[in-house]
């Protein structure tokens, strides 16, 4: 199973604070996203390179936020300082994934500053609402040229590590994956939880080293 991206909540402070702050720690400026209109938010996004990107999130003032799991568990990260909201896997075959999980994806858009409309459908947010170190899965039915990683200028970053306090049997299972390399393409560190569990960190490669978020 492959890495599509990770997800961090902006602060208190809002989404460009929180953006320029990781961009100055990463060395790559982050770019305008856009708005999730079925979800209440908005994000900035860092390409990266091996098909994956880093968004940072933010909820909107708009009753659909408080109405949808995705702008739900954004606005309840945020409220609670922000950081790190979640992982999130790429899959291909989703019917096997809902009948795995029980349950039906429901469709996600972004509309872009340049007005394209990316779509794809998601499940799984309602997992990661009640146990966050379990990801949510994404399945993208735009044209693959027009993916989050592929526009902008942070290819010279690469994310290689996630620590994660979690239950590696529960987290495994929930993704069908063998507990020792759960993804294909990043190494995962299982770490015991001292409090909620969830993404405690992410490693990037950059041209300044190895910087961990």
């Amino acid at each position: 199973m492959r890495l599509d991206h990770v997800s961090y909540a902006a602060g208190p402070e809002g989404l460009d604070s929180t953006s320029r702050r990781l961009a100055d720690v990463l060395g790559v400026e982050l770019v305008d996203g856009g708005i999730h209109p079925r979800f209440g938010t908005r994000n900035r996004v860092l390409p990266l390179a091996g098909g994956h990107y880093l968004e940072v999130v933010d909820v909107l003032d708009h009753p659909v936020a408080d109405k949808v799991p995705f702008g739900q568990a954004v606005r309840a990260r945020t409220e609670a300082g922000g950081g790190w909201l979640g992982w999130v896997v790429a899959v291909d075959d989703l019917p096997a994934v809902e009948a795995r999980l029980g349950r039906s994806a429901v469709q996600g858009n972004r509309k872009r500053p340049d007005g394209f409309e990316l779509l794809w459908k998601q499940i799984g947010v309602m997992g990661l609402m009640a146990d966050p170190q379990l990801p949510f899965f994404v399945c993208w039915e735009s044209d693959p040229r027009e993916h989050p990683s592929v526009t902008g200028d942070g290819k010279g970053v690469d994310l290689v590590r996630l620590e994660i306090a979690g239950d590696p049997h529960r987290v495994t299972d929930w993704l069908g994956e063998p507990e020792d390399h759960p993804l294909d393409d990043v190494d995962v560190e299982w770490t015991t939880p001292r409090g909620q569990p969830g993404v405690l960190a992410a490693h990037f490669q950059t041209p300044r080293g190895v910087v961990r978020i």
